[in-house]
């Protein structure tokens, strides 16, 4: 069961968490293989967007807001997009676009970066928005402060949240075809609250950017972390390993409907209704041409299949007067 464990390092302005995603990843990753028509992601590119989840859960599980947090990346390379989406009730999801081959041992430069157009973006979309409110976003170019490029996402994020929040912050990601995981090291601001939308920080914490000697310790700690023991190790066996010197204050573990999960909007109702609106017309000719009418949800790949028995009922229905979007997602 995917599970996320928040801590504190009491007396100290330091806060963690550690995220595991198991069958909400494993699922994600069933539903594009089970695609018939795109296949299942190229290795690399899988494990971009299990780090991409696991870190919007840990980023998401952070900030006091409600709506969704939506990462993006991308650029010039074959993936023209990998975005992960992460809801204030912590369900996930994950898709990418691809326009060319990927290397089998491909980088993050590789996948998005070739050319030195890539960029990370995080956006925070409300839920309930005001009139005339705009969903925030930040953007940040894939290279570090000296323009070079950056091959790992948690570099990319660190220095994401380095720039957004002025507080410093470590990450460690891995992913694989079982696993998503994710350990988020941060200092806690030394005055009010800040969060990923926030606009400027307390001139405090800029000045104790790189400097607090408590948080340099356990972030080197934390840095420490390799990616086998990420993947393979349970929650509480790797901080014991990390921190056993040092006083953790852990909240109680987010797990089930608590916890992440995979959550899509696709439904074979939401499909049908589609199917509606475009007519009885256009239905009777995709299954004249191809036997069967086959949707795809272009965010997690599920299909939808509708025969020529499906086509009849959902035709015998009442009729659909709102158009509906010719795609699923």
């Amino acid at each position: 069961m995917s599970e996320l464990h928040k801590f504190l390092f009491d007396g100290q302005p330091v806060r963690g968490a550690i995220v595991r995603l198991t069958d909400a990843w494993t699922e994600m990753l069933r539903r594009r293989q089970a695609n018939t028509t795109t296949g299942a992601y190229p290795v690399p590119v899988s494990e971009l967007l299990g780090e991409m989840a696991a870190a919007g859960v840990l980023m998401q599980s952070g900030i006091k807001f409600n709506g969704a947090l939506v990462l993006q990346i991308f650029g010039d390379g074959p993936v023209k997009l990998a975005v992960a989406e992460v809801k204030s009730d912590l369900s996930v999801r994950a898709t990418a676009t691809l326009t060319g081959d990927v290397a089998p041992e491909a980088a993050l430069s590789a996948l998005v970066n070739v050319g030195g157009g890539g960029r990370c973006a995080i956006t925070l979309d409300p839920e309930d928005k005001f009139p005339g409110q705009q969903p925030y976003q930040g953007v940040v170019p894939l290279v570090d402060a000296q323009g070079r490029k950056l091959d790992r996402l948690s570099d990319v994020l660190s220095h994401y949240m380095l720039q957004s929040e002025q507080l410093d912050a470590t990450l460690v990601l891995a992913a694989n075809d079982q696993v998503a995981a994710g350990l988020l090291v941060q200092r806690m601001p030394l005055k009010g609250q800040a969060n990923i939308a926030a606009g400027s920080a307390h001139r405090e914490d800029e000045d104790q950017i790189g400097q607090n000697e408590d948080y340099n310790r356990i972030a080197h700690l934390a840095a420490t972390l390799t990616r086998d023991e990420l993947l393979t190790l349970d929650v509480d066996t790797i901080l014991h390993r990390l921190f056993w010197e040092e006083k953790l204050l852990r909240f109680e573990p987010q797990q089930g409907e608590q916890g992440p999960r995979f959550a899509c909007s696709c439904s074979r109702e939401r499909v049908s209704r589609m199917l509606q609106s475009l007519g009885q017309d256009e239905a009777e000719s995709v299954l004249a041409e191809q036997g069967q009418i086959e949707v795809g949800c272009e965010y997690c790949g599920q299909q939808y299949h509708f025969d020529a028995v499906d086509a009849a009922q959902i035709f015998a229905g009442p009729a659909v007067s709102p158009p509906a979007p010719a795609s699923v997602q």
